[in-house]
Parts: C-alpha cells; sequence; structure tokens
C-alpha cells in the first residue's frame, strides 16, 4: 500500500468549498454582477487551494476569459497565510489592489488586511522635495508648476504614491528630483525618516496578511535586498506571480548588473554640489570631478555610432574602448582621496563616498571574474556594451536565471504559483520550465472558455514579400489598408520594431487624408500607453500604432478593437549579444537554438499579441498576421497551432465579409 504524504492528504481538502463559492448558485454568481460559473475557472481555483494546503509549486496557464485573478486570489484570502501576489505591471498592481481584491474580500467577507507595496521611485521623498524647492534647479517652465501640484499633494496624502497625482505625468522629469534613490536615500539619519513613506509602506507590507508588489520590484529585491521585499519573504506562506511569462526576462535583468556613464556623470554632479554647499573650503570640487567626467564622455566616444550592443569579444581588442575603460577606473581614485579627507562634514559627502567606492568596485569587477569558490558558485555571465546617443552602458548578464532562482526557493517550505495566460507552447511548458528551473513542478493548462471558431478570424495574406525585403513595411500599410477599412478603424497595428512604428505611422497618416478615412491616429511614443489606450478607447474607430509594450497587458473590450494586425512573427534580434550567447551555449549542449529557444519565444510573445484581440464572449474580430513564413517555413504549423483556433483563411474577401457580415441588418428588422 502506498504511503500518503502530507501533499497527497491536501489535494481536494477544499474542492467542496471551491465548488460552493464559484458554483452557478454559489456566492460569485449571487454577489458579483454579470458573473458566470466556468468549469475551467473552479478547477484552477481547486488546483490552486491544492498547492497551497500541500505547501508545493504549481503551474497554471489559463487562456482569456478562465477568470484566473479571482481563481488565484479566493484560495489565497481564504486559505494562503501570508501572501504575496506579484504582478507584471505596476498598472495591474494597481487594479489588483484597488479592484479586484476588495471585491473578493467583500464578497467572501475575508477578514485580511492588504498593502501595496512600489518600489521607492513611486513615493514622494521629503527630504528631496524641500532640496528641490530650496535649490529650485528646474529646467523647464513646465516642470516649475508640476512641483507646485507635487508639493500641494504632499500635504494632503498618506500614501506619498505618484500614482495618485495624475495631473503630472509619470515620465515627468521632476519626479527624479523629489524621490530618493537606493544610492541617495539618507535611512535612518534623515530628519524625516518618522514621516518617510517608502518605510510607511514597507511597515504597512510587513503587518498585511495579502501583500500586492510587482515582478521589478521581487527581483529588485531578491538581487539588492533594498524595496522591502526581502523581509517579507521570510514569513509569507504563499507566493503567488501573475503574469509569470514575464519572469524570466525580469529577474535576468535584475541578477546581472548594469553600470551606465549616466550614473558616474550623476555621482559627479553631486560630488560638486555637496562638496560646494558642506566644504567649501576642503578642495576645488570642479577640478576634483573634471578627471572623471572627461574619462566618462571619452568612454562613450570609443564608439561614434548611436546606438550599437556587442558583446565584449565583439569589440576589437584594437579598439579604444579598453585603454579608456582603465582610464575611467583610474580616474575614481583621486576624487575618492578627496572624498575619504571631507566626509565627516556632512551626511551627503559621506554617501558620495560610498557611491563612489560602489561605482569604481563594480567597474572594476565587470571584466575581472573573481574566481568561484566552487563550480556551484560560478554563474555563466554574458558581458556586454550598449552605446546610445548620450550614454554607454556595460551589462554583466546571467545566461541562465535557473540557478540563482532555484536558490532563491530554497529554504522554507512554502506555496508557489505561476500563472499567466501564455506559458506552453501547445500545452508544453519544457521552455518556460528550464528558463526558471522548475523541473518536476506540476503544470497544468486550463483553455479558454470562448469560442475563437465563430468569435474570430486568423487571416495570413497571400503574395507577401520575404520579411527582410526593402519592400516589406508598405506592403504590410498596402495590404493592411483595405482590411482597417472594412474594420472601420477600430485596430491595433502591432509591430516588432519602433522603426516600424515610425514609418507606419507615417505611410497610414498620409493615406487616411489622400483616401479622406476618418480614422484618428494613435501612435506609440506621442502620449504615454494609458493615456494613448483611454484615447484610443474613447475614439470607437482609432488605429493604434504600437510596438513591444502594446502586445500585453492591454485589455480593450467589445468593439473598439476589431482587429489586430502583426507585421511580422516577433523573433529577438539575432545580433542580440545575450541572445547569442544563449544559443551558443545550448548547441555546445548538442540542443538546437533556433527550436528550442527562439521559436518558443516568439510562439509565447505572439499568443500575447494575439490575446489582445477576444476579451470577452461576444466580442468579434480578425487576427492579421502578415508574415508569410507562418505558411512557407516548416516551423509556421507549430505557431498557428499554438495560438487560439480561430477559422483560419488567405483571402482578402473572406475579411471583408466577416465585418460586412456583422453590420447587416435583417430586412424585417429594419
Amino acid at each position: 500500500m502506498s504511503e500518503s504524504t502530507p501533499e497527497s492528504n491536501a489535494v481536494g481538502k477544499h474542492d467542496d468549498e471551491v465548488e460552493q463559492i464559484f458554483g452557478p448558485t454559489g456566492v460569485l454568481s449571487a454577489s458579483i454582477k454579470g458573473y458566470k460559473s466556468r468549469q475551467a475557472q473552479t478547477e484552477m481555483a481547486k488546483a490552486i487551494a491544492g498547492a497551497i494546503a500541500g505547501q508545493t509549486t504549481l503551474l497554471a496557464e489559463a487562456g482569456t476569459g478562465t477568470g484566473k485573478t479571482y481563481a488565484y486570489l479566493t484560495p489565497a484570502l481564504l486559505w494562503g497565510g501570508k501572501v504575496i501576489v506579484s504582478t507584471g505591471t505596476k498598472n495591474l498592481q494597481d487594479q489588483l489592489f484597488l479592484r479586484d481584491i476588495p471585491t473578493i474580500k467583500k464578497v467572501l467577507n475575508a477578514p485580511v488586511s492588504v498593502a501595496l507595496l512600489k518600489g521607492r521611485a513611486n513615493y514622494l521623498c521629503h527630504f528631496h522635495l524641500e532640496r528641490t524647492l530650496q535649490n529650485g534647479r528646474l529646467s523647464s517652465p513646465q516642470d516649475v508648476g508640476y512641483l507646485r501640484d507635487i508639493s500641494r499633494f504632499m500635504k494632503t496624502t498618506s500614501s506619498g504614491d505618484k500614482a495618485e497625482l495624475a495631473r503630472v505625468p509619470e515620465t515627468a522629469p521632476v519626479w527624479n528630483l523629489v524621490t530618493s534613490t537606493r544610492d541617495n536615500c539618507m535611512g535612518a539619519e534623515c530628519q524625516y525618516y518618522q514621516d518617510c513613506f517608502v518605510m510607511k509602506a514597507r511597515k504597512e507590507a510587513q503587518q498585511a496578511d495579502v501583500v500586492v508588489v510587482n515582478h521589478h520590484l521581487f527581483f529588485a529585491d531578491v538581487a539588492l535586498k533594498d524595496t522591502g521585499v526581502a523581509e517579507l519573504l521570510p514569513s509569507a506562506n504563499t507566493v503567488i506571480f501573475d503574469e509569470a511569462h514575464q519572469l524570466p526576462d525580469t529577474a535576468t535583468l535584475f541578477f546581472g548588473d548594469t553600470i551606465s556613464t549616466s550614473q558616474v556623470l550623476e555621482l559627479c554632479r553631486d560630488v560638486q554640489a555637496e562638496g560646494l554647499s558642506h566644504a567649501r573650503d576642503g578642495a576645488e570640487w570642479a577640478k576634483i570631478v573634471a578627471p572623471v567626467e572627461r574619462a566618462t564622455r571619452d568612454l562613450r566616444l570609443t564608439f561614434p555610432q548611436d546606438s550599437v550592443r556587442l558583446s565584449l569579444p565583439q569589440i576589437a581588442p584594437s579598439s579604444p574602448f579598453f585603454s579608456a575603460l582603465e582610464t575611467l577606473k583610474d580616474s575614481f581614485e583621486g576624487m575618492i582621496a578627496v572624498l575619504e579627507t571631507q566626509a565627516e562634514r556632512a551626511e551627503t559627502l559621506e554617501q558620495c563616498r560610498v557611491r563612489a567606492i560602489e561605482l569604481r568596485d563594480r567597474l572594476h569587477d565587470w571584466n575581472n571574474e573573481p574566481p568561484a569558490k566552487n563550480a556551484a558558485d560560478k554563474a555563466d555571465y554574458v558581458l556586454w556594451v550598449e552605446a546610445f546617443s548620450t550614454s554607454l552602458q556595460l551589462h554583466k548578464t546571467p545566461l541562465s536565471i535557473a540557478p540563482i532562482f532555484n536558490k532563491q526557493r530554497e529554504g522554507t517550505p512554502r506555496t508557489w504559483i505561476f500563472t499567466s495566460a501564455t506559458m506552453a507552447v501547445k500545452n508544453d511548458f519544457s521552455h518556460y520550465v528550464s528558463q526558471m528551473g522548475l523541473w518536476n513542478e506540476p503544470a497544468k493548462t486550463w483553455p479558454s472558455p470562448f469560442d475563437y471558431q465563430n468569435q474570430g478570424l486568423l487571416y495570413v495574406p497571400e503574395g507577401m514579400p520575404q520579411p527582410n525585403s526593402y519592400e516589406y513595411m508598405d506592403a504590410v500599410v498596402d495590404t493592411a489598408l483595405p482590411v482597417i477599412e472594412a474594420a472601420g478603424g477600430r485596430t491595433f497595428l502591432l509591430c516588432t520594431t519602433i522603426k516600424a512604428v515610425k514609418h507606419s505611422a507615417e505611410r497610414l497618416r498620409d493615406e487616411f487624408q489622400k483616401r479622406k478615412l476618418p480614422f484618428p491616429l494613435f501612435v506609440q511614443g506621442d502620449a504615454g500607453r494609458t493615456e494613448l489606450l483611454d484615447r484610443f478607447r474613447a475614439s470607437g474607430n482609432g488605429v493604434l500604432i504600437g510596438s513591444q509594450s502594446f502586445w500585453e497587458g492591454v485589455d480593450v473590450r467589445g468593439e473598439a478593437l476589431s482587429l489586430v494586425i502583426i507585421d511580422k512573427l516577433p523573433f529577438s534580434p539575432p545580433d542580440d549579444p545575450v541572445l547569442a550567447a544563449r544559443i551558443e551555449a545550448m548547441e555546445k549542449k548538442g540542443l538546437n537554438g533556433f527550436v528550442h529557444h527562439q521559436l518558443p519565444e516568439a510562439i509565447i510573445n505572439l499568443k500575447q499579441g494575439a490575446g489582445r484581440l477576444i476579451r470577452d464572449e461576444t466580442d468579434r474580430g480578425v487576427l492579421m498576421i502578415c508574415d508569410p513564413r507562418l505558411i512557407s517555413k516548416p516551423y509556421g504549423k507549430r505557431i498557428w497551432q499554438s495560438l487560439p483556433a480561430f477559422t483560419r483563411t488567405r483571402k482578402a474577401e473572406d475579411v471583408i465579409n466577416f465585418f460586412t457580415g456583422v453590420t447587416v441588418v435583417e430586412p424585417d428588422a429594419a
């Protein structure tokens, strides 16, 4: 007889309660307007309740419309103990905290306390606001107005969260002057420490039963121990990652290291300002920082082009980059020596000294690998350089985050839930599992309840040129125009590059004018993402052109969005240094980099883009993928089989009929 384990006893422990809550006559149906009982949602909630009861890990993929948020929140609020919910974006974080959790909490009458925790850059800093009001170093009249708004807001806010002050755009430069960073926070030495919004948010998170964070915060903390999550994790019983498909990229960002020339110049600016404020007689501060500033600018100029991405081995040994880097490292010594003698004169100077030493050490470590104590400690990193128009970044990126992330999951047993609409490729989780190191963990898929065959059409136009050809982008616009017209606007055009966004926008603007088409055009970059989406929804017949940030996390229901056009299959650029290194490592192990990495990545990305189209049971629409490789390449079949089961066509007239069919008025109804 097989022995029962605590885990196996736990499975099914809460099934009856879940049935009662989610069933047709359950409390959700009775309390939430428009709620429909769905079998997939009930089954998913049972699986999550089982994982919570057994303190195990679960990968849960749920198609659009399953209702995954309620499926994980219900068991979490009832049985999860101390819960951390991590989401893909700050928008989703706010939505959970302000809307979804209060709804479920009220319906279930769950006596749990809930807190929202964001990164420190989201909270006003009393010290920096006061300093900015005194110094008034503002670059534009607009910022002066914003600063006035922020100053008023400071007097009335209890959270200090900048999201509450919608009047000042999130991207306004003035925010950098009134919030703190890990480098310039005074900590317990600060005179405002008792009133600090960051500390207050962390304290509330410590005491709450449920804490809502985002992936950036979670992994920044695991890497930097600076966001308040580090203190939360030891006491957490349940960790839930929503939009979990984003974790590999987010974790890669934080488990690596990036040093930018902007950071060095910012340090020089602060050293000079603080030196003049507190130790004017201690040194000629402008002369002290000058060699560091010069060396920093010279390093950027070793790459004359505007944008460059090169791995270290791709930089020619004769390149001036290497000597410029050594000069920059050496230039720090003089500045640090002066700071050592003056630091005790002010807390802010001491802070500059610590920052200068840390930056110098990181520059030294970047391409000098200290020997690992043992093989297990050695993570493989890719060293690469990225140049922008005014700055240069030195990156050190782990080849795989699996070993690092697994280390985080060791120790205290707790429940880990990973959920998303897109983690698997045709029900196969192996790509995601190998990225995250979640081998041998249970993974389940619940399909979408939508009737994709009748609600949607997948259209791959005939006669398209090859995607790498010069005329490709124009062909996309030419082929899309009659379809956009038939759809009455109401279109997302999702591009794989910013260049394609700009080109399409120019072309469509001209064509709309020429043809007198009344469709307002919304282009990524013209305004913030949230504002563009609000304007798009309000217009009712708009055309929105965007790149990566519009492929996911965007919810436009109903007729406002009836056509999603994707210009190309979203393969990562082959010149990406990290991708190249990962593929090389896979091929050394006898795997095929394209089949095992690039293809599943592109499919998951494409599933996200396609997921924008049908958002509820009454939505109808066309997904138009212009890329001929979907038909001509052997891997094309694997891609479209991973997409929702739309009716498929290659004929433009089928698409036109689909749209005209929507508005046909029956004679007897007229």
